[in-house]
């Protein structure tokens, strides 16, 4: 990270940002200025968390990705303390395992369940846009064959 800085920065290139929204549900990536959400690691899934004690900046955490079953490295430059971020992201699993104590681990089913419908409403949705997209395209089909159909009327 701290070599692909440098040569970004000697090219020019500024690194992209990212807004980083930590709860007891998981860390969630967003875009700063449209705040859709780019990645949402839960929380369950994270299996490692932990700042560079050599450069204060630069902080990571893994977490298994719920689709590919593969577990991913997410690696951050901040510019504020990464050592607070990555505490934060602690203290975030202290509430939550308090949190399913309290609840007697009925919340985990919960959010299991909220975590699969949210997956599907997404699948929903760009299946949807897929379908509208394709009637878009029958219906300029279909103007284009009644135009091509149209009779000529001859005037004598």
């Amino acid at each position: 990270l701290q070599f692909a800085r440098h040569i970004k920065k000697s090219e020019g290139q500024k690194t992209p940002k990212v807004e980083l929204q930590i709860s007891i549900y998981g860390v969630k990536i967003l875009d700063p200025k449209t705040k859709e959400v780019q990645h949402n690691c839960q929380l369950h899934r994270i299996s490692f968390c932990a700042d560079d004690k050599t450069d204060k900046r630069i902080f990571t955490f893994i977490c298994k990705d719920s689709e590919s079953n593969k577990h991913l490295c997410y690696v951050f430059d901040s510019e504020k303390c990464a050592e607070e971020i990555t505490l934060t992201i602690g203290q975030a699993f202290d509430l939550a395992y308090r949190k399913f104590l309290e609840s007697g681990g009925k919340d985990v089913e919960t959010r299991k369940q909220i975590a699969g419908l949210q997956k599907r409403i997404q699948e929903l949705e760009t299946e949807n846009a897929e379908l509208k997209n394709k009637v878009q395209d029958l219906e300029n089909q279909l103007r284009r064959t009644q135009v091509h159909a149209s009779p000529v009327s001859k005037q004598t």
